[in-house]
């Protein structure tokens, strides 16, 4: 394919999406708001990778990192609006996977 038929904001978006963990942080966050510990967790990611993955998230505006000042201080992440627009594109990737692709 021609190099000069790709648009820059697509190879952008996918260089973003393409990062390991990244698709599946945004998926958890899909929910609702999540506890740093309760992402580890459920992804299996090491805590070094998920706190790199959800500063380059809160950098591009796609999450969003809340700090309730109580006792101990709880800290939250949560998709901005741009992290939800992405919801119909996850769903359809979970979609297309559920049909094409098998379970090992």
């Amino acid at each position: 394919m021609d190099q000069s038929l790709i648009c820059p904001r697509f190879e952008k978006a996918m260089s973003l999406m393409s990062q390991r963990w990244t698709g599946l942080v945004i998926y958890q966050l899909l929910t609702g708001p999540k506890r740093f510990c309760t992402l580890e967790s459920s992804m299996g990611i090491s805590g070094r990778v998920l706190s790199e993955r959800l500063k380059d998230l809160e950098t591009q505006g796609i999450v969003k990192r809340e700090v309730y000042p109580e006792t101990p201080v709880r800290i939250e992440y949560s998709l901005t609006d741009k992290g939800l627009a992405l919801e119909p594109i996850m769903k359809e990737i979970e979609k297309w996977s559920q049909t094409w692709l098998p379970v090992e």
